[in-house]
């Protein structure tokens, strides 16, 4: 029996995900060969229901997130109260609130979040999707991987011109919170993608044939 107080009824009714163990984060973790306690930091793009759901495995990693969209989280409008389900954080999460601080990162707005260690993490405010959604970057021998969250759902949203099935479009259109500048920042994004001279991979969340495709090259 599948527990919808994860998900909420709403998203458990609309999209009838199936459960498989092997594929949550700490049975991955575990196959890596570690352990739910050595998972010290999670970066969150956002706090959708969709991306919530194993934090309650990590109870002792501090969890990253914009401090506008713990807010909206915490404290969500009318319209947001489907994409945040409470019981992800009844455990009491150590969360870490970032604002962005005015640093530079391929000409967006960042926030390095682990300022003390040699790891080059960033958050990229990628707002739109949900108030304080944003992009994560990491370098990872000597590229940038740019985790773009839920900015766009399908790879063609970055080649010019851009294309998007239909259905996905309309369903971003009417799913994000502000998407005047959900839009403008895929437009962004489009432009980083076209930079030759920017080391950098980007990938969303949502897209299949992308996760493949890095998965294939080891991306994992």
């Amino acid at each position: 029996m599948r527990d919808t107080r994860r998900l909420g009824l709403i998203f458990d009714a609309l999209f009838r995900p199936q459960a498989g163990e092997s594929e949550t984060a700490i049975e991955q973790i575990r196959a890596l060969g570690f352990q739910p306690q050595d998972v010290r930091h999670i970066v969150a793009t956002h706090l959708d229901v969709d991306h919530t759901g194993g934090l309650p495995d990590f109870p002792d990693a501090q969890v990253h997130v914009l401090s506008r969209e713990l807010a909206a989280a915490m404290h969500p409008s009318w319209r947001e109260r489907e994409r945040y389900v409470k019981a992800h954080w009844a455990h009491g999460p150590k969360w870490v609130e970032h604002e962005p601080d005015g640093d530079e990162w391929m000409g967006f707005q960042s926030v390095r979040v682990l300022p003390g260690s040699d790891a080059e993490i960033l958050l990229v405010p990628l707002i739109g999707h949900t108030r304080g959604h944003t992009g994560v970057a990491v370098k990872h021998e000597g590229r940038w991987l740019l985790h773009c969250g839920d900015s766009y759902f399908h790879r063609d949203e970055l080649r010019t011109p851009p294309s998007c099935p239909p259905v996905l479009k309309a369903f971003q259109n009417v799913n994000s919170v502000d998407n005047a500048a959900r839009r403008q920042n895929v437009e962004r994004l489009r432009e980083l993608a076209r930079r030759r001279d920017a080391d950098v991979e980007l990938f969303c969340s949502h897209d299949a044939a992308t996760l493949a495709g890095m998965q294939g090259a080891g991306g994992g």
